[in-house]
């Protein structure tokens, strides 16, 4: 699995440093230590297609003006078996490199060669990652919030992949506590209504109080009819719960199949309280001094981790607390199932449980660090300029199944992928369902199938575009053929950049670059030329253009139209 842009990387650095060596070999640099330094691609590509800080970094340590400290370094470079084929001193010395036509030609072979799995990479080497996300509660629909979380999830879990973990996507299912005994208490009122009027059976003011919960209560009734009306507070709400629990884990399972998510493991909160999970966290926290009995309940010594207090983990009514529970969680992640690293997508608003989640990790023997929470800001949608708050469907607060009703999956995922999880976003519907070049989506996708119909007019033309040599591909020397060729080099860096740093947005980016410089390229450089070499060096750059967008738009789970 190549990434011409690593190897390139990792050849400049070797010859920088061997530049530096010979020319303290030579006198003409002193004998220092050589400084960490950087290697990066210019924005500017006159500026080299790789550049270096080399010489400012080391002004310090070999006590020199960094311009002449650059003009040294360029006078020693060896460039032999290398892809570079030249350098210059640009600015207050940075030291930029040029890469040689050759490695223009082994990117479009590379990718050629590796199809569709162009851009992975091992730089992961098999570490085990779980990416937790969505985790909706299971008492009502999806938000935007869970539409949000779910396409950023989804799409780190893909980058992680191409990278070389190994990597499961979770569902924590909350199927206990308080917000289940809060689901029944709501089914149970909204029930008993049909029959006894609301006058006569208040509704709990925290409550939940969507439609969904009166929608479920008649869908009850309807079966049973006024069978639990007389029946005992307990057995009525189990039955109300035993019912509508599992509609309601269907529901979302299924919207979040129509959006192009599975996941590998659904994992249940109840089995912490089943399999004795929790037991077992109290009983370490004990051991190491972390938790103690007060007032009938028992608490975390917090204040020991640098907190401002401590907090209850079992209530005096022996429930667990939502923090026991994710204790507990956690370490059956990290402890039980042994991954090497755990990302949590979280909304921003629980930015002040980041911290004590990690500490209390610490506080059982476990290595808080390891835990990585993305926090996501909120989403607005927008129509015509203004907030668009309502199903018009429904006549209710837009959930992710009524989106998926206005717009597509393509168009969702690749919006929602736009931002960085940190910003707060708005998604424009009507700007996401347009069928033109303004749609982002449709803009990409329409350079994808704009290639499979120049496939289709050379083999019309009966035009050989099989088995493309590097000596073909060397032909190509326009500055939007170079420049397309420098986007597609990007992918696996740009995938293994997105794994390391946890941010997907920048597969959009690239996809929109790719296909924004594709068209510069087909509109300024004729295809089918009479020059038969030059024709299919160029079918090539396209073809390797299609395996680009496809690739980026696969690790989103957005399709790759033929036609459009």
């Amino acid at each position: 699995m190549r990434d011409l842009v690593f190897e390139a990387e990792q050849q400049a650095r070797d010859i920088i440093i061997n530049a530096v060596k010979a020319a303290q070999a030579s006198g003409d640099l002193p004998e220092a230590d050589i400084p960490a330094f950087t290697i990066e691609i210019p924005a500017d590509a006159s500026h080299g297609d790789f550049a270096s800080n080399i010489a400012m970094a080391g002004a310090r340590a070999f006590r020199m003006a960094p311009a002449k400290i650059a003009a040294v370094i360029v006078d020693n470079l060896a460039f032999a078996g290398t892809f570079f084929s030249c350098a210059a001193v640009a600015g207050p010395g940075f030291l930029n490199l040029f890469v040689s036509r050759e490695w223009f030609s082994r990117v479009l072979g590379a990718v050629s060669e590796l199809g569709a799995e162009y851009g992975r990479t091992n730089r992961g080497a098999g570490k085990k990652v779980m990416v937790e996300f969505v985790s909706a509660n299971p008492t009502g629909p999806m938000h935007m919030g869970n539409a949000r979380g779910g396409v950023i999830g989804d799409c780190l879990a893909a980058v992680l992949d191409a990278s070389g973990y190994r990597v499961e996507r979770e569902f924590y299912l909350n199927d206990a506590g308080n917000q289940i005994e809060k689901f029944a208490v709501s089914l149970e009122a909204r029930y008993l209504q049909i029959y006894k009027g609301e006058e006569a059976v208040p509704f709990p003011e925290d409550g939940y109080h969507g439609h969904d919960i009166a929608d479920l209560a008649r869908e009850f009734a309807d079966i049973h009819a006024d069978k639990y009306v007389g029946a005992g507070e307990k057995e009525r709400r189990e039955a109300l719960v035993a019912y509508a629990l599992p509609k309601n884990i269907s529901s979302i399972r299924d919207t979040l199949l129509k959006y192009r998510i599975e996941y590998d493991t659904w994992f249940r909160e109840s089995s912490l309280y089943e399999d004795g999970s929790i037991d077992l966290i109290m009983d370490k926290l004990r051991e190491r001094g972390m938790a103690y009995e007060k007032d009938g309940a028992i608490w975390y010594a917090a204040t020991k981790m640098g907190a401002e207090k401590d907090e209850v983990l079992i209530r005096q009514n022996g429930n667990p607390t939502y923090f026991a529970g994710d204790i507990a969680y956690h370490y059956n992640k990290f402890a039980i199932r042994g991954f090497d690293t755990v990302i949590n997508i979280w909304g921003a608003d629980h930015h002040g449980q980041v911290a004590r989640l990690k500490k209390a990790l610490d506080s059982i023997g476990l290595h808080g660090d390891s835990l990585h929470i993305v926090l996501m800001q909120l989403v607005r949608l927008m129509k015509d300029g203004e907030p668009y708050r309502m199903s018009k469907r429904s006549g209710r607060s837009v959930t992710l199944s009524d989106l998926l009703e206005i717009v597509s999956a393509d168009a969702a995922r690749f919006f929602f992928n736009m931002r960085e999880a940190g910003s707060a976003m708005d998604f424009d519907l009507g700007l996401a369902v347009q069928q033109n070049a303004q749609n982002p989506v449709y803009y990409v996708q329409y350079a994808h199938a704009r290639i499979y119909s120049i496939e289709k007019k050379l083999k019309s033309e009966n035009i050989d575009f099989e088995n493309i040599t590097e000596d073909e591909y060397g032909l190509l020397e326009a500055p939007e053929e170079i420049e397309l060729i420098r986007l597609l080099a990007q992918l696996p860096s740009v995938v293994a950049g997105a794994a390391e740093r946890y941010d997907t947005a920048c597969l959009t980016r690239q996809a929109i670059d790719t296909a924004t410089q594709f068209h510069k390229f087909y509109t300024n450089c004729h295809v089918m030329v009479e020059d038969s070499k030059l024709c299919r060096a160029r079918a090539g750059l396209c073809f390797a253009t299609r395996t680009v967008i496809a690739n980026l738009l696969g690790l989103m789970k957005v399709s790759a139209p033929e036609t459009m």
